[in-house]
Order: C-alpha cells, then sequence, then structure tokens
C-alpha cells in the first residue's frame, strides 16, 4: 500500500488503459486499435520503436506461415547420403546454423542438420562421420498454420526451423523462428549504423552502405547517375538482375562505375550493400 492509502495495483494501470482512458472510447477493431496506438506515439506516450513492434504483434496474428516462408527452391539443404567434405562447403558459404537434410530430392527432408553438430569431427580424435548419428528431428507444418500459434510452438518445442508441407506431405519450404520476431521487430541493422531515414550512409569520397531496399531514383540521384527503373524498383533488384540469381552474403557484382558487395542477405533477399566507386580513365571507361 502507498503513502496515500492506495494499493499498488490501483495505481499499476496497464498502458493500454491508460491510454483508452486518455483517448475515450475503447477501440471497435484491429483498424481503430492501431489508430489509438498511432495517436499515442504523436502524444510522445510511445515511441516509434514500440509503436513498430506493437503493430508488428497485430501482423503476425493475421499472417500465415505461407505468407513469410522460404519457398523450396530457395531451401539451403545437405543431402542425406553426401560426405563431409561436400557438407562443409554448403555450411560456411551459407553462414547458416541449420540445414534440412534431404533424400532423392529437395521435397523429402528426413531432419535438421546443425553446423554445431559437426564441430566433433574435427578434434584430435576424428570420427568416422554418419549424418545418422547427427540427424535431429524435424518439425513439419502447414503452411495455413497462422504465424502466433507458430511462435508459440516454437517456445515450446524450444525448436527454431520449421519445414512447410504441402497437402502431400512434401516439403514446400522451411519457415525459422527469426522469420517470425522478423515480423515483429523489423529487420534487425548489423554493426553499420544508420540515422533514421537514412537509405545510404558515406562512409569515405568512394565507399558507402546503402539498404538494399533503396528506390533507384533515389540511388540516382544521390550519385548522379541514371540506372532505369523500369523492371526493378530497387537497388536489390538492379544486383540481383546483374548477378542472374539471388546473391548471397560476399557476393559482388559491378555495375558501370559501381561495385556492390553483398554484406547481409537471406534466402529471399537482399538486405545491405557496400557500395565502391570504381576508378575510371579520361575517356569514362574503367
Amino acid at each position: 500500500m502507498s503513502t496515500d492509502g492506495t494499493t499498488s495495483g490501483s495505481i499499476s494501470k496497464s498502458w493500454l488503459k491508460k491510454m483508452l482512458q486518455a483517448f475515450g472510447n475503447e477501440p471497435e477493431n484491429r483498424e481503430q486499435l492501431i489508430e489509438l496506438l498511432r495517436d499515442a506515439k504523436q502524444r510522445a506516450l510511445l515511441d516509434t520503436d514500440a509503436l513498430s513492434m506493437m503493430e508488428g504483434v497485430l501482423q503476425v496474428s493475421e499472417l500465415r506461415v505461407r505468407d513469410i516462408m522460404i519457398p523450396r527452391a530457395h531451401m539451403v539443404v545437405v543431402e542425406r547420403d553426401a560426405p563431409l567434405e561436400d557438407i562443409l562447403p554448403v555450411v560456411i558459404d551459407s553462414a547458416h546454423s541449420r540445414f534440412p537434410v534431404i533424400g532423392d530430392d529437395k521435397g523429402e527432408v528426413e531432419g535438421i542438420l546443425l553446423a554445431k553438430d559437426l564441430l566433433a569431427y574435427f578434434g584430435e580424435q576424428k570420427r568416422r562421420f554418419d549424418m545418422r548419428d547427427v540427424l535431429r528431428a524435424a518439425v513439419f507444418v502447414p503452411a495455413s498454420k497462422r504465424l502466433n500459434v507458430l511462435l508459440n510452438e516454437f517456445r515450446s518445442s524450444r525448436s527454431h526451423m520449421a519445414i512447410v508441407v504441402d497437402e502431400y506431405g512434401a516439403a514446400d519450404g522451411l519457415v525459422t523462428i527469426e522469420d517470425v520476431l522478423e515480423q515483429i521487430v523489423g529487420e534487425i541493422e548489423d554493426e553499420h549504423d544508420f540515422d533514421e531515414g537514412t537509405t545510404i550512409l558515406k562512409r569515405s569520397e568512394t565507399e558507402y552502405t546503402a539498404k538494399a531496399g533503396t528506390p533507384i531514383d533515389e540511388f540516382n540521384d544521390y550519385f548522379g547517375c541514371n540506372f532505369p527503373d523500369e523492371e526493378f524498383e530497387t537497388i536489390a533488384g538492379l544486383v540481383t538482375q546483374s548477378m542472374g540469381h539471388l546473391p548471397k552474403r560476399g557476393e559482388v557484382a559491378e555495375i558501370d562505375r559501381f561495385r556492390f558487395e553483398v554484406l547481409r542477405a537471406d534466402s529471399r533477399r537482399i538486405h545491405l550493400l557496400d557500395i565502391r566507386l570504381l576508378e575510371q580513365s579520361e575517356d569514362g571507361t574503367d
């Protein structure tokens, strides 16, 4: 009990109850609730990050696995009968921590391989590699499952990856707990610092870091170039089209007077690019 005789419970009302009291009537639907939250942000009761996460939580309850899953064609997998020397390049190049293990094709997922389980094969006493010794059970989910339900299942089972199956039980894609959480917290920027609203960060006269979602017209204005935007709208689209495939981290493309290196990407899209201006000769060629 506080000094004025009131209980701590009566003082510690929830943030939502306080907002409802401040703004009047309770929201009658999801749209009105979002407007209420945005109004709270305008009144400085919430900051931008808090508002974004609250909107993400509401969105997760509406989305289904099919909306965010990584399609089967883009899954990074290892083969059940592959030798260790063939598996290691896949693990190193992708930098993933978990891999679906397939049988005869990508539709036949037999389990999950954790990259850390391979460490035991590189000690002083080298063991003979057998996939059956490290294969872990896979979690299978339908594409129609709601994300909030899936998140609860991830938490209860302590799983980080689920294989999405079609009506015949064949693998149709995969989804990770990181994919779900990203719907709530948004894309997590790494060590590169961007001010709010900034898409291109200048590091030197010839070195830049850019968000891959930077619109091409904005990129053109910044660098004084003329990349076309008829086929794609972002720099990610330009780089992907130049490479002819969805790039992985570390891949490089030279386009016109720019060298693009992928700093961060997942199985669905590029997130961050390193940009370097290439030297040009006097006649304007590289």
